[in-house]
């Protein structure tokens, strides 16, 4: 049941990198693809139906890791509580920007909220990253089986690491030129004209980043955890991934070299779902590293609950899951298609279509 439910947390948490991560792309990239009060507007149109529903994926994750593995997220988040209280705004911030923007007919009060929705999108990618990073490099874990970690100390890898290092911060980057360029094609999906355009070349142009930087991400991954390839290696399943990751970057490089935004979107998708598929799959059953002393680290089975309390969450689970597949599939098909705004912003909410 504990490998079930590591998969459950891992899989509904890259569910919720997939799905959120284009409206984060889209965020970042909104100053630049779209340049006029009309453009913004189209940007904002084409998240408008899906954003929120697309963060209940975060409440999901979090909500199965609180009932599979209680004691891994009452440690995990008092460690981490400085930074999950600045996520925990930045996002609040963005939803707002989204929400309140077309409510005053002003240039300045939309601008305002323009540039919050771009610098809330782009750090929210960032954090995200470290996030990653921090769960792969590992966190002082101690014989009490606490931690706390700050947000900024030595800035090179080790036990005296804050939230943001070297290696967490180019994490953090590699994520945001992803995430950028998944939004990007996502956008060209959704858009015509001036924004399909720049957002199609954005996309090509932070794919083509992220790419160039995976093999430094990869080097420091193996610098910072040394026992991962031996790990990796060993399990079938690491593999069978691995060529999935394969397959998923053939489709999108070529979507990008195409100009096929509808293939490149599914291979990015499916390109950030087994990477991070891949690093679950290599780190299991560790839910957090201790950069101390690897036999303090936390792992599913000492973290989870009862049998039967996994038990029981499995069944909710198995209700609550199908709804929330179906009701995104019902959004997605209700709003399919390129969207349309009107010329001139009507009072009131962002339009959907």
């Amino acid at each position: 049941m504990e490998a079930l439910w590591f998969a459950i947390v891992a899989g509904m948490l890259a569910v919720y990198v997939v799905l959120d991560g284009f409206d984060f792309g889209a965020g970042f990239l909104h100053l630049l693809v779209a340049r006029t009060d009309a453009e913004r507007r189209t940007v904002l149109a084409a998240i408008g139906p899906v954003w929120d529903g697309n963060e209940v994926w975060l409440l999901a994750g979090g909500g199965a890791l609180f009932m599979a593995f209680p004691r891994a997220y009452a440690v995990g988040f008092s460690g981490f509580y400085m930074p999950l209280m600045l996520l925990l705004w930045v996002l609040i911030l963005r939803g707002l920007s989204i929400e309140l923007r077309g409510h005053v007919a002003s240039p300045l009060w939309a601008a305002f909220w323009d540039a919050t929705f771009a610098v809330g999108s782009t750090l929210i990618a960032i954090v995200l990253g470290a996030a990653l990073g921090n769960v792969l490099r590992g966190v002082p874990l101690d014989t009490t089986s606490t931690f706390h970690i700050p947000l900024f100390d030595s800035f090179w890898p080790g036990r005296n690491s804050g939230v943001l290092d070297a290696y967490t911060v180019l994490v953090g980057v590699f994520t945001l030129l992803a995430l950028g360029g998944h939004g990007g094609l996502y956008l060209a999906l959704k858009t015509d004209g001036a924004v399909n355009a720049r957002s199609l070349r954005a996309a090509r142009l932070l794919w083509l980043g992220a790419g160039a930087l995976f093999p430094l991400v990869t080097w420091g991954t193996v610098r910072v955890a040394p026992e991962l390839p031996a790990v990796a290696g060993g399990r079938p399943l690491v593999w069978v991934l691995a060529a999935l990751l394969i397959a998923a970057a053939a489709a999108l490089v070529t979507g990008l070299v195409r100009r096929h935004p509808g293939l490149g979107f599914l291979g990015s998708a499916g390109t950030l779902f087994t990477l991070l598929g891949t690093a679950a799959a290599a780190r299991w059953p560790v839910l957090l590293r201790s950069s101390v002393r690897p036999s303090l680290s936390l792992d599913a089975f000492a973290a989870a609950t009862t049998d039967h309390g996994l038990r029981v969450a499995l069944g909710w689970t198995l209700v609550g899951l199908p709804l929330a597949c179906g009701y995104f599939l019902f959004l997605a098909r209700l709003f399919r298609g390129k969207v349309q705004v009107t010329s001139a912003p009507p009072p009131g909410p962002e339009p959907m279509r």
